[in-house]
Formats: structure tokens, C-alpha cells, sequence
């Protein structure tokens, strides 16, 4: 018997596909097209012939720990234990999963927002669980409304994403203060925040639940160096929570992983001396300006992009036609690759929109832009 019976290729996958067979410009998968930073490469390069080829600490490599703790206590001004609240992993996905599975069992509930990036409910029902999809509102923030009319007795967890792919949306300090108002009413609920796009954030700046002293003693938060460095193929990210939770996250992914990659380890933590975060929110910001301003004379309607690298666009002026149809003759006719965003909803609710990837460089995006503006 299949545990995920209804899962079949994922969208992104499906359009990556297309998009090869129609050799269109790809702005579906969301990962960069340009280098790495050479400085990242040296590193790599000098490291590689070093004797760092075998198995790190379980928790993770202890200097990257550290580097993590004070990365932590920089941005965010919270103290954490290197050796007790913090957990290296294979990527932010496989913390994401390692995390539900912990504290997901049979029959409990997790409430899940819409539209809502496609790892999370799978790995709800790996668990035994029962995933409980809540629509935010029609701006993509979150209806806490919708949200406590959800919770049940069975209620265990609740995922929130920001900055939120696939729309962009950042949450506000209003909307943390409503979640903890609903958290201290339901004290039992943990709190799992995918902060995979922490550090690309444009017209407002990114809270982090680390910043949230109602939130942290029941929070599990989830970074991605993947992402932050531009290195989404290393696949290393890295879980904060108290000590009481890390406790048993550690317990599963000792026997799912056990350890990371151990120089890719080496390498982001040697980096983490030098490099500047706040550099790359600079770099994605010209990249979205630049890519807004080469479709203003498309028929697309593009919508705000607070943070991530993600540029949702309705297409309703153009077509009826449903978004993963339409997406489909976007690859084929006019090669250009998107991700419909109906798939980011349990009831595939089609608002006509389309998510582009704008981590692409310059002439990505251009030719891309060209290609839109003629439809």
C-alpha cells in the first residue's frame, strides 16, 4: 500500500521537462542559473585536498555550529546553544520532513496555508497525520479567522513560510501578534516556520520567529544555506529549536542522515567569515527591478514581490484558459516556463496567475521578458 497514493511528478519537474524538450527560457525551478561566488569556489578548491572526507558529528560540524550561533545572535539578537538547539541537515527540506515525522503521529492535525509549498503535506502523511490546508486571503496574507476555526482537539502543528513562496508575501508584526494570541489560547500546538528566503526580503523587512519570545519555546525553525548562498545542489540547511524539541528532532534524523555532507560543512563554514547577507537581498531586489521594468509593456498584471525570488503575474487579460494549461502553451508556444499556481492548493483554486523565478541572470531575464512582452 503507497503512503502518498495521489503523488505523481511535481510541477516543477514536469515544467523543467517541457521547457528542455521545447528549449524555452526556465523561469519554473527555483534555483539561480548564474556562478557561485569564486570566493565560495577557493575555499572549495583549497579544502577539497584536506582530511575532511569523513563523517561529522551527528548535530553537525562544530565550527559551523558556531558560526550558525553568532549568524543568530547577529541578525536576530537571540542566543542559541550550538550543541543543543541547532541541527545541520540535508537541505531545509529534510529538516521540514524530520521535523513533522518527530511530533506527527496517527489521527493528529496539521494546519497547513494556502497556497502552500508542495513538501509539506506529503510529509504529514508519511507521519500518519492529517494534513488540514487553510486558505490565506486573497492578498496571500494569512486569515487567522479561517486559521482558529481549523483547530481541534487533534490540532498539533502549524506550518507558516515566510517569506512565503510561491507569492512573495511577507508577514507583518500585526499578524505574529495574531498567531501568538491563537498559540497562548492552544498552548499544545507546536510551531514549525519555513524561513528559507530570510535573507531576500525587498519594501519590508523580514521577522523571523526568532525575534518572537511568545513564539520560540514552541518553534521549529527551518533555514537553507541552499538558498541564502546560491548553492541550492549542496543541499544544506539547518534547524533551530529549544532544547526540549531538538531533543527528539535529533532522535529521527540520526537514523534518516545521520550526518551532512561533511565539505560542503567545511566550506559554508569557512564562507560565513566572509560573505554578506545583506548583499544578497541588494542583488535579488536589481534582478526583480529589472525584470518588472522589462515586462511593463506585457499583458501581465504583476503583483507586489516583498521577498523571495519569486514574481507571481495574472495572466486573466490574456487568456481564460486554467493556469496549468495555459502554463503548458507559455512553454510550448512561447517558450517561456512558469509554475501555475492552482498546484499550491489542496482544492487547486485557479486565480489565473503564474510564478517566474527571477534568479536567473540578466540575460536570462531579458530574453525571457522579450519573449512574454510579444504574447
Amino acid at each position: 500500500m503507497s503512503k502518498l497514493p495521489n503523488t505523481t511528478t511535481s510541477i516543477f519537474s514536469t515544467m523543467s521537462q517541457l521547457a528542455k524538450e521545447n528549449n524555452a527560457v526556465n523561469l519554473s525551478q527555483g534555483f539561480p542559473n548564474f556562478p557561485v561566488d569564486k570566493r565560495l569556489l577557493q575555499i572549495s578548491k583549497r579544502l577539497l585536498t584536506e582530511n575532511i572526507h569523513q563523517y561529522t558529528p551527528m548535530s553537525g560540524l562544530p565550527s559551523l555550529l558556531e558560526k550558525i550561533q553568532r549568524l543568530t545572535k547577529k541578525n536576530y539578537h537571540r542566543n542559541i546553544h550550538a550543541n543543543s538547539e541547532l541541527l545541520i541537515t540535508t537541505g531545509a527540506t529534510q529538516g521540514i520532513f524530520t521535523a513533522i515525522n518527530t511530533f506527527i503521529s496517527k489521527k493528529d492535525e496539521v494546519i497547513i496555508l494556502d497556497p502552500s509549498y508542495d513538501s509539506y503535506e506529503p510529509s504529514v502523511l508519511v507521519a500518519g497525520g492529517k494534513p488540514i490546508r487553510v486558505s490565506l486571503h486573497d492578498d496571500y496574507s494569512p486569515d487567522f479567522n479561517r486559521i482558529e476555526a481549523a483547530i481541534t482537539s487533534k490540532t498539533k502543528l502549524i506550518i507558516i513560510n515566510n517569506p512565503h513562496n510561491p507569492t512573495g508575501k511577507i508577514w507583518r508584526e500585526k499578524e505574529f501578534e495574531a498567531l501568538e494570541t491563537i498559540l497562548e489560547k492552544h498552548s499544545k500546538i507546536l510551531l514549525l516556520s519555513d524561513e528559507v528566503y530570510e535573507y531576500i526580503s525587498f519594501t519590508h523587512p523580514h521577522i523571523s520567529v526568532n525575534t518572537r519570545p511568545k513564539l520560540i519555546n514552541k518553534a521549529i525553525i527551518a533555514s537553507s544555506f541552499g538558498k541564502s548562498l546560491h548553492v541550492t545542489g549542496w543541499k544544506v540547511g539547518y534547524l533551530i529549536a529549544p532544547n526540549q524539541l531538538m531533543k527528539e528532532i535529533k532522535k529521527v534524523h540520526q537514523f534518516l542522515v545521520f550526518s551532512v555532507n561533511s565539505i560542503s560543512q567545511h566550506v559554508i563554514s569557512e564562507y560565513l567569515e566572509i560573505v554578506d547577507f545583506s548583499e544578497v537581498a541588494k542583488m535579488y531586489a536589481r534582478k526583480k527591478t529589472l525584470f518588472q521594468n522589462a515586462l511593463k509593456e506585457s499583458r501581465f498584471q504583476l503583483l507586489p514581490s516583498e521577498g523571495t525570488y519569486f514574481q507571481l503575474a495574472n495572466y486573466s487579460n490574456i487568456t481564460t484558459k486554467g493556469d496549468i494549461e495555459f502554463a503548458k502553451y507559455l512553454t510550448e508556444k512561447h517558450k517561456v516556463a512558469a509554475i501555475p499556481i492552482s498546484v499550491f492548493y489542496k482544492n487547486a483554486t485557479d486565480k489565473k496567475m503564474l510564478r517566474f523565478c527571477f534568479a536567473k541572470t540578466d540575460e536570462t531575464l531579458i530574453a525571457a521578458a522579450e519573449k512574454l512582452n510579444r504574447i
